[in-house]
């Protein structure tokens, strides 16, 4: 997850989280010494760290979806030794939003190549695959988050999911549609995302993206599809029910 300097932190129990302003783009652990194993830094590690602080749970607002989920954030973010908090361990309203507009209209990554950038947890990259994607390709830069799209994307049988390192600061990788949640709570990194979804754009894919009212929403850029009252995680955010909007990169 990219981090810090957020003027629109979650509220509620993360709000005395300095760095917790946000899911969804991981930064990659600090003091790890474990050495990295194929593919993309998944090691025994990391896959027995999530399954141990995880249960599967169905989401919310997309039951069709079974995610490994934490109980709460803060004692497993002192597991895994990482800056960043484990933003891959919850289905995050943005996330949610956007799984279910995927689900409702198929027809928007039904075969056709996706890339889900800033993946997390895997739930828009599981929804996509669930929904006939052809493939999925499901980035971040958390090892963690990694693993757990793999293992995300191996208990809901969608092996067209394709867990891979990916990251904002780069260029895009070819593909017919590009999802992003979540990615525009902070400043630096929204400006970041937009520029890497301009330029998936310019390249012909169809962006869509999800935000629950973050402060960086880039409204300027985008035309809204859909809009959904998100049932969320109360540790998470400072209400029960989030108002998520659907968009198209114009």
């Amino acid at each position: 997850m990219v981090m810090p300097g957020s003027s629109d932190t979650p509220a509620g129990a993360l709000s005395g989280m300095s760095a917790l302003d946000g899911p969804t783009t991981s930064m990659p652990c600090s003091g790890r010494p474990a050495p990295r194993a194929a593919p993309d830094g998944v090691t025994p590690e990391t896959e027995a760290l999530i399954r141990s602080a995880t249960r599967s749970a169905a989401v919310p607002f997309v039951p069709e979806v079974t995610l490994l989920t934490a109980a709460e954030p803060f004692g497993l973010w002192d597991r895994t030794a990482c800056d960043a908090p484990p933003f891959w361990a919850f289905p995050w309203a943005g996330g949610q939003g956007l799984a279910r507009y995927i689900l409702d209209h198929p027809e928007t990554v039904a075969g056709r190549d996706v890339l889900d950038v800033a993946s997390g947890s895997g739930l828009v990259a599981v929804a996509a695959a669930k929904a006939g994607a052809r493939s999925v390709l499901a980035g971040d830069i958390d090892d963690n988050a990694l693993a757990a799209i793999m293992l995300n994307a191996a208990a809901n049988g969608v092996p067209a999911v394709t867990p891979r390192r990916v990251d904002l600061a780069a260029s895009p990788a070819a593909a017919d549609v590009v999802l992003a949640a979540d990615v525009f709570y902070q400043r630096e990194l929204a400006a970041m995302a937009l520029r890497f979804l301009r330029a998936a754009r310019r390249g012909g894919a169809d962006v869509l993206a999800a935000d629950p009212g973050r402060a960086f929403v880039p409204r300027a850029s985008l035309t809204a599809l859909a809009t959904y009252q998100v049932p969320v995680l109360t540790v998470l955010e400072d209400a029960a029910i989030k108002e998520v909007t659907v968009y198209r990169l114009r």
